[in-house]
This record gives structure tokens, sequence and C-alpha cells, in this order.
């Protein structure tokens, strides 16, 4: 089954904020409190905050690279959009792979080769990750439109064709992102 996967950089939200917000939504049932935090943490996403490693295009492509690197092999890759402070993932693990090893292995090897990049040590994504299953075709034609157009939403190019780092910049050929039957 097809997984939306977000994860971000350890600077993209600020702390105190964040323990604001679950302050806020205790009260909230789970469900409507998980909806009402990926709402928020995407809105503030989309505004920029922290250090922004991935507006650089070397860290940017090292991303691109690692998810395309194991697609066919431990998953289906559908879709990305590698945003300044965070990254949006459409995929389907295979083989009995867990989204946590897959993610792990994103996220590890591409801190490794940022931070040798920038000489700096210490964290470089936060720990955890958000994951959304996705329940059908339409769901999945909806998000898919929905992480190729992120960087447009979040003002960073006009058309979802012009960024770079992100699926629909690959043109119409992108063979993945075209339809959940392919999963």
């Amino acid at each position: 089954m097809p997984q939306h996967i977000v994860f971000r950089l350890a600077d993209s939200l600020p702390r105190a904020l964040w323990e604001r917000w679950a302050d806020e939504l205790r009260l909230l049932g789970e469900k409507e409190r998980n909806a009402e935090l990926r709402d928020r943490l995407q809105a503030t996403l989309d505004r920029g905050y922290g250090s922004c490693w991935l507006r650089r295009p070397e860290v940017a492509r090292a991303v691109e690279g690692a998810l395309l690197h194991f697609d066919g092999d431990r998953y289906r890759l559908h879709g990305w959009s590698i945003m300044p402070n965070h990254v949006h993932v459409i995929v389907t693990p295979l083989r009995d792979l867990t989204l946590s090893s897959i993610v792990h292995s994103w996220k590890s090897f591409t801190a490794k080769v940022a931070n040798k990049l920038f000489g700096r040590q210490g964290a470089f994504w936060q720990e955890e990750y958000f994951d959304r299953a996705i329940r059908n075709e339409k769901d999945f034609l909806e998000t898919l439109g929905y992480v190729a157009g992120n960087p447009v939403e979040a003002g960073l190019c006009e058309a979802e064709e012009e960024w770079p780092f992100g699926h629909a910049g690959h043109g119409d050929d992108w063979r993945w992102g075209h339809g959940m039957e392919e999963s």
C-alpha cells in the first residue's frame, strides 16, 4: 500500500512551538489532534523556518539520489518533492521492508553527506517522520498532486514542473507517478 511520508530538518520547527501546539490540542481525540498537528506543521514548514539546508542544490541532489537509488528494489517510488526544510515522498515498500527502515536509510546517508559538505556535526534530520497510508486511487492522485504542487503553494516556483527537486520536474515520462495500479 502506498504511503505518504514527510520528514524534516532538525531545526525546521522551534520545539517551543511544537509543545504549545500539543498543549493547545491535548483535549482533542487522537485522530483529530494528529490531523490538526499535520496541518499546522505543513503550513509552518512551508514558511521556511530553520537553516533550510535542502535549498542548497548539492544537498537536494543527494536526497533525490538517495530516494531514487533503491527504487524498484526496496520500494516503488511514486513521487517526491524536496522542499527547503522538509521532504515529501510517496512510496510503496517492497519485500516486507518497514517504512522506518527505508526512511532511516535515506536520512542516515543524506545526513552524512550534508554534514560533510558543510563541515558540521550533530543532528541533521528531526528524528520522527510522519506517514499516512494512501487509501485508494483517488487519494493517491490527490496526494501526488499535493506533493508536486507543494513548491508552488510555498511560493518557490510558479509551476510544479519548474521545481528541480520533485517528480513533476522529471516530465511526463516519470513512470511511477501515473497511477496506483503500478504499485
